[in-house]
């Protein structure tokens, strides 16, 4: 079993994580899971006058790599297999693409994040993951 874990770094986001990782013996078999960090994007017209696209991309990278690292420490701990994925655009979008071509079986993630725009029960990304995903998606708080 795949499971793209969509992770922000957010309280949601770790009440997430910890439910799924106590919520191990639910799988049959170790899943794998895909653990991803999206990053909203900078407006490349104005960065690149400033700086590089280089430099631009290295922030990208470092800064998901920093958020995702206790999430994929503790799920390591845990026994599971981890593949860290970090993209730059749209949440929701991204979210669903991405566990589309990675063949999950399960998309999980926060009620809510970081955003600014919340709807009223769930957060605007969860709520258009639910939307658009033809795979199961499950939705901790």
């Amino acid at each position: 079993m795949n499971i793209l874990f969509a992770y922000d770094g957010s309280d949601v986001s770790r009440r997430a994580l910890a439910s799924l990782v106590d919520h191990l013996q639910w799988f049959r078999d170790q899943p794998a899971i895909h653990l991803l960090h999206v990053h909203l994007p900078v407006p490349v017209g104005l960065a690149v006058q400033h700086v590089s696209r280089d430099a631009l991309d290295r922030y990208y990278r470092e800064e998901g790599e920093a958020v995702l690292a206790d999430a994929r420490g503790q799920l390591e701990a845990a026994g599971f297999v981890v593949t860290p994925h970090i993209h730059v655009g749209h949440p929701a979008e991204l979210i669903v693409r991405l566990a589309e071509e990675l063949g999950c079986d399960l998309i999980c993630l926060g009620t809510h994040g970081r955003g600014s725009l919340a709807n009223a029960a769930l957060g605007s990304v969860a709520t258009k993951v639910l939307h658009l995903s033809k795979a199961p998606v499950l939705i901790a708080r």
